[in-house]
């Protein structure tokens, strides 16, 4: 009886994991605490170490890792990145089977996901946008919030995989509405850092307690995920990269020119486009983006040992 059960079972859709960095590695993880055969690919050799004691399968090249998946998830830093994996004779769209659907969890340019849909659908590959907002912090806890644009069946082929790696997860619109949400999303993020980054330094310079004061302000109106998430980064100055300056500024970058496009104007997110690309200019775009303490404190006449 138990085994009549157990074939019943729908059976999981297997894998191919490409891109295993700081966010990549504890997602691909949790899939497979969820029960997911993963396979996955990366240019670092510790990374596809780290992968297969988790329970996964490293691979030796992309057209390995997605021969047989029937889910191709890739997470890499930029459009660039995205184009280099999905095209050309090693790449997903040439390797990956007919039928197989792509999501594409990187943060790029919105015409770059539906160009990418476009030509995955020439060779019967199924695509979504799927970026995300969280950190490494909602990563590791499979909790992040995933902004997705695409077809709404694609969306619900897709939803039980990326429940495993978050609680919010909405469809946003056709093919680049998921990066269109997710570059406001990083305009809201960079003002809400730099805010918090100036009241920091205005306390301090005023003598009052800092640890006292974020909680507080945390408890009000003035409260925010980024202020819970950031605050010990604030107070102690802990710029261990989360989510790089480096990688903010290409966001951010994004998020101007689409804004250019559509004619909508940015005064503020313009001024911290420039603040970002400023700190990134100046040696910290390896720091996490709670750096941006960094700027205002050279502004506000702070002696930094660098």
């Amino acid at each position: 009886m138990s085994n009549l059960a157990d074939s019943s079972r729908p059976t999981r859709p297997a894998i191919a994991w490409i891109g295993l960095g700081i966010m990549g590695s504890p997602m691909a993880e949790n899939l497979i605490k969820a029960g997911y055969a993963v396979t996955g690919y990366t240019l670092e050799a510790d990374k596809l170490e780290r992968l297969a004691a988790a329970g996964g399968t490293a691979a030796t090249d992309i057209a390995a890792a997605v021969a047989d998946a029937d889910v191709v998830i890739t997470m890499v830093p930029a459009s660039p990145h995205v184009e280099a994996i999905a095209y050309g004779p090693d790449g997903i769209l040439e390797n990956a089977k007919s039928g197989a659907l792509l999501i594409d969890m990187s943060s790029i340019t919105p015409q770059t996901s539906i160009d990418l849909a476009k030509n995955a659908a020439e060779k019967g590959i199924r695509v979504l946008d799927a970026p995300v907002s969280g950190g490494e912090a909602g990563a590791i806890e499979a909790v992040l919030s995933i902004m997705v644009g695409g077809q709404q069946a694609d969306f619900d082929a897709a939803k039980p995989i990326l429940e495993a790696l978050g609680k919010t997860i909405v469809l946003c619109g056709p093919h680049g509405a998921g990066q269109t949400v997710k570059a406001a999303n990083q305009l809201i993020v960079a003002v809400n850092i730099q805010a918090c980054a100036e009241a920091v330094v205005f306390l301090e310079k005023s003598g009052v307690d800092l640890p006292a004061a974020l909680d507080v302000l945390g408890g009000g109106l003035a409260g925010s995920t980024v202020l819970a998430r950031k605050k010990d980064n604030f107070a102690n100055r802990d710029f261990k990269p989360g989510f790089r300056i480096d990688l903010h500024h290409k966001d951010m970058g994004i998020v101007t020119d689409a804004a250019r496009t559509v004619g909508a104007a940015l005064p503020v997110g313009s001024v911290v486009a420039s603040l970002v690309a400023s700190l990134r200019a100046q040696g910290d775009g390896g720091l996490d983006h709670s750096a941006l303490l960094r700027g205002v404190e050279r502004l506000s006449g702070y002696d930094l040992k660098d």
